[in-house]
């Protein structure tokens, strides 16, 4: 059994062929395919963050929102850019979002993928301390936020405050108790999966890693998956982690869906250079479901993983994606044994 999920990168562009021409087209359709996945009994809506791009990017108010219209469905991010983030206004707004959704936000948080600009997060004020490179201060900034995940107390109350305080030292508010065991780190190399296992967050692997032996994306990923939960065990935390990995799936069930990614049958992973490091990107699986169904069997990672997040190409709309989610469910899902 898996936990299943959609991750959307949240595009638009104004063009004809696109069915999201605005960010409101993005932002309400994101919402309806929710509320649409959790009818089908998807267990997961995630959501990319990027900025300086026609992508979804500040997303605590589209998780609220969608936390507010729905009852079941786990709620996340795949990943936050810890590099751009103040971690004491994070921790309000994904207390609040957590409190409106009822403890169902999923939060992947990362030092964040290639930007649309140069070193963006300067301009949102972060400098990289002395001695640090811009990923050692997303790390940094991702590590004060588990901390004040934490609830304990750390500032000094006022002596004539406006409005009576409790006791002791003042931590932020609201405050959602079981949040910080929904962390999740979206990891491209073994090392910073091992690293996340020691602070106690769960994994996210997605359709990129860095190439670390030439290997097969699905084969690299099982090992960082197994390094994970070697690091998870040895720091001896005592709840048992969780670790997704995103693929692109797609049953050819009718015309549209060979249309859209018939020529994808064939496709293989594709090696390449990302931020001046070799890297692996996965392949898109498109076919037939009892061709998908023999493929999928062989894929490690997913074997390893309790949780797979689906990409999605939301700019076809809510009900193209509703079918293809639909398709997952019904063609691959039971012969797989995910349901």
């Amino acid at each position: 059994m898996k936990k299943l999920g959609f991750l959307s990168f949240g595009h638009w562009t104004p063009s004809p062929h696109s069915q999201t021409r605005s960010a409101s087209d993005t932002l309400l359709q994101s919402i309806d395919l929710a509320v649409e996945a959790e009818r089908l009994g998807l267990d997961g809506a995630y959501f990319r963050v990027h900025h300086f791009a026609r992508q979804l990017a500040s997303p605590f108010p589209l998780l609220a929102a969608i936390g507010a219209r729905t009852r079941k469905i786990e709620i996340g991010t795949a990943v936050i850019d810890m590099r751009y983030e103040n971690p004491h206004y994070m921790a309000e707004d994904a207390g609040a979002a957590d409190l409106i959704a009822g403890s169902r936000l999923q939060l992947g948080i990362s030092r964040g993928s290639p930007e649309q600009v140069i070193d963006g997060w300067r301009h949102f004020g972060y400098r990289p301390a002395e001695g640090e490179d811009d990923a050692a201060m997303g790390r940094r900034h991702a590590q004060v936020f588990l901390e004040l995940l934490n609830g304990k107390g750390f500032a000094q109350p006022h002596p004539r405050p406006m409005f009576p305080n409790p006791p002791g030292l003042l931590r932020l508010e609201p405050f959602s108790p079981t949040l910080r065991e929904r962390i999740w780190w979206g990891s491209a190399t073994n090392a910073t999966a091992i690293w996340a296992a020691k602070l106690g967050m769960n994994l996210q692997s997605s359709t990129l890693k860095f190439d670390e032996t030439g290997e097969p994306l699905h084969v690299q990923q099982a090992a960082q998956i197994r390094a994970f939960r070697q690091a998870w065990k040895e720091a001896g935390h005592p709840r048992t982690p969780r670790v997704s990995v995103s693929r692109s799936i797609f049953p050819l069930i009718d015309e549209r869906d060979h249309a859209y990614f018939g020529d994808s049958a064939n496709e293989s992973d594709q090696f390449g250079i990302i931020d001046s490091m070799r890297a692996v990107f996965g392949r898109t699986y498109a076919a037939e479901p009892d061709v998908l169904i023999e493929q999928l069997k062989k894929d490690e990672a997913i074997a390893e993983a309790d949780t797979i997040l689906f990409t999605i190409p939301n700019q076809l709309g809510v009900e193209y994606n509703v079918h293809v989610l639909e398709s997952i469910l019904t063609h691959l899902a039971p012969g797989l044994g995910w349901r």
